[in-house]
C-alpha cells in the first residue's frame, strides 16, 4: 500500500514539474543560439544614411527582430567613395550573414559579386531586372529581391515637375552618374522626356566630387536654364556641391528625394525612401523564416513625395503656380 502511494506521488510530482523542466531546457537552448547576422552597406556617410538606417531598424523591430537581442547588424558605410564598395561588400560576406541589405542598385551589384550565394534585399535603386540581378519583378528567380524606386522612369517625372513649376524653361541640363556601368539606361528616358516636353537636353556625367563644379559650369555655358540630377547614390551624396555650384549660376535644381529640396533645390519628387526601408525589413523577415529570395516578388513604391522650396523659388525669381503648391506633399518656406 505504501509503495503504491509512493509511486503515485512520484508520478504526480514528475507530471507537475515536466512542463517547467521542458521550458527551462528550451530557454537554455535558445540562450545558446547566436543572434542572426544581417549585413548593411550604404554608399554615403553614417550621418547621410541615418534616416534610412533608422527606418529599416524600426521595420525590423515591428517584426520582432531587435538589434542586440536576436539580430546583429553589421553596417558598412562607403562615405561617398564608390571605389570602396567591392572591399566593403567582401568584408560583409566574410561575416557570413544570413541576408545582406543593399541600399542602392550599385551596392546590390557589388554584393552579388562578393557574395553570390547570400540572399540580398535591395531597399532602393534601379530596377533589378535592368541591372540583370533578377529575371522579372514577379519572379526574381535568383538571390536578389526587394524594392525598386523606379529611378530610371523617375527622370521623366522630374522633367514634368520642372516644366510645371517653371514653364518658361526650354533648355535643361541633366547630371548623370559618371560611374554608371550602363549610362544608356539613364540617357534614353531623359532624352525621351525632354522630347515629350519640348525642351533641349544637355548632359554631363561627373564621376567624382572634383568633377561637379566643371560639369555644372559646362552646362551653364551651354545655356541650360535648370538642372535635373538623375537619381543616383553618387549624385545624391554630392547634392550639397551640386546645389552650391548651381546656385552660383542662378540655376534651379530638381532632385529625386526630399533631402534635395531640404538642402536648397527648387523641388524634389520621388518615392518615400523611409517607407521603402521599412518595407525592406519585411523581406529580411521572410527570408529569415525560410522563403527563397527568388520567390519574393520585387515591389515598386506606391507613395511619392513632391517637396517645393519656396525660399529657393523666391531667390531665383520663380513664381510657383498655386496648383503645384496645393499638389505638394510639403512646402519649405
Amino acid at each position: 500500500m505504501n509503495r503504491q502511494r509512493l509511486t503515485r506521488r512520484s508520478i504526480l510530482i514528475a507530471a507537475a514539474t515536466w512542463p517547467l523542466g521542458g521550458w527551462l531546457a528550451e530557454a537554455h537552448a535558445q540562450s545558446k543560439q547566436k543572434p542572426v547576422v544581417i549585413g548593411w552597406l550604404h554608399t554615403g556617410t553614417r550621418e547621410a544614411g541615418a534616416n534610412s538606417f533608422a527606418a529599416f531598424k524600426k521595420g525590423l523591430a515591428a517584426l520582432g527582430l531587435k538589434e542586440g537581442s536576436n539580430i546583429v547588424i553589421e553596417a558598412r558605410w562607403a562615405d561617398g567613395h564608390f571605389e570602396r564598395l567591392p572591399v566593403l561588400a567582401g568584408e560583409l560576406a566574410a561575416k557570413k550573414p544570413a541576408v545582406l541589405v543593399a541600399t542602392s542598385a550599385a551596392v546590390a551589384i557589388r554584393m552579388a559579386e562578393a557574395a553570390p550565394n547570400i540572399p540580398i534585399v535591395q531597399a532602393s535603386g534601379a530596377n533589378p531586372v535592368q541591372t540583370r540581378l533578377a529575371k522579372s519583378l514577379a519572379r526574381p528567380g535568383g538571390m536578389v529581391t526587394g524594392i525598386t524606386n523606379l529611378s530610371t522612369e523617375l527622370s521623366e517625372k522630374l522633367v514634368e515637375m520642372l516644366v510645371a513649376v517653371a514653364p518658361k524653361v526650354r533648355r535643361v541640363g541633366f547630371l548623370l552618374d559618371g560611374n554608371s556601368r550602363n549610362p544608356s539606361v539613364w540617357l534614353e528616358p531623359a532624352r525621351r522626356s525632354a522630347a515629350q516636353y519640348a525642351v533641349e537636353a544637355h548632359f554631363a556625367q561627373p564621376a567624382t566630387a572634383e568633377d561637379i563644379e566643371p560639369a555644372v559650369s559646362a552646362l551653364a555655358k551651354q545655356g541650360v536654364q535648370a538642372l535635373i540630377s538623375i537619381p543616383s547614390p553618387f549624385l545624391g551624396s554630392q547634392r550639397t556641391l551640386i546645389i552650391k555650384y548651381a546656385q552660383a549660376q542662378q540655376l534651379p535644381v530638381v532632385g529625386s528625394a526630399r533631402v534635395w529640396a531640404e538642402h536648397g533645390a527648387l523641388l524634389s519628387y520621388g518615392a518615400d525612401t523611409s517607407a521603402n526601408f521599412r518595407r525592406a525589413a519585411y523581406y529580411v523577415d521572410r527570408i529569415l523564416k525560410g522563403t527563397k529570395p527568388g520567390d519574393l516578388p520585387i515591389e515598386q513604391p506606391t507613395k511619392f513625395e513632391l517637396v517645393i522650396n519656396m525660399k529657393t523659388a523666391k531667390a531665383l525669381g520663380i513664381a510657383i503656380p498655386q496648383a503645384m503648391i496645393l499638389r505638394a506633399t510639403a512646402v519649405i518656406e
